[in-house]
């Protein structure tokens, strides 16, 4: 149970791939400019990163060192390949809007890493752990981001979630500022991912920092009550 927490606060919080490790940041901050897009390709990313991390666990014991990348290679484009065409066959549109990020999926540091670091070491079931958290933490920080572009950048919170969702969450949008608003240009444009991106990062360090002093304080901290007590003699 232990190593379970352990997998599930590195993943989520300790060793973040997009806060902690700083992978995976171009389709981070590419495709971020909406709450749809970013869940779009955090779900996608998630799917490659349990299910080639359960491929890895399986192989690990019959691959060798001298050959191992490559098959890793292999094996995070073949889930690659199922997921585009499952995104081609159920969400084409949000296929064509994330474009070239989708296939690009093989090429992120974080699947890769985590097949190398993590699933080729341990069995199936921490190895599909470890890639469910590492890319539940990764799609939650791609849809902070996109939470704040969104909002910042046209007034508006769940447009065309109907991408995902199907016709029903088509009137899920909330229009936050009116229908005059005209947006806040840089927060769609790249720089604005660059700057929010920043931004969590800053205050993840700060909490991190603060946690990191509060248990400093608690251990430096004497325990009220106690008394030093000299014994002599032999107990009994």
């Amino acid at each position: 149970m232990h190593q379970y927490q352990e997998i599930t606060a590195n993943g989520l919080w300790k060793n973040n791939p997009a806060l902690v490790q700083l992978l995976g940041l171009c389709p981070l901050l590419a495709v971020t400019g909406s709450v749809v897009n970013a869940l779009g390709l955090g779900l996608a990313t998630m799917l490659v990163l349990v299910g080639s991390n359960i491929a890895v666990s399986l192989v690990r014991n019959s691959v060798s060192d001298a050959v191992k990348l490559p098959a890793f290679v292999m094996i995070i484009a073949s889930f690659t390949t199922c997921t585009e065409l499952l995104m081609q066959a159920f969400t084409y549109e949000l296929y064509q809007i994330l474009g070239i990020f989708i296939p690009l999926i093989v090429t992120n540091c974080a699947i890769l890493g985590r097949a190398d670091a993590f699933a080729c070491k341990n069995k199936v079931i921490p190895s599909a752990l470890d890639g469910f958290m590492m890319g539940l933490g990764f799609t939650l920080v791609l849809l902070t981001i996109g939470v704040i572009r969104e909002v910042l950048g046209s007034g508006t919170l769940f447009s065309n979630m109907h991408l995902i969702f199907g016709e029903s969450a088509r009137s899920w949008v909330i229009v936050l500022f009116g229908e005059n608003y005209k947006g806040f240009l840089v927060a769609i444009l790249p720089p604005g991912a660059f700057l929010v991106a920043g931004l969590l990062i800053a205050i993840k360090n700060v909490v991190d920092n603060e946690i990191k002093k509060q248990e400093e304080a608690r251990k430096a901290k004497p325990v009220k009550g106690s008394k030093r007590v000299r014994t002599t003699g032999q107990v009994a």
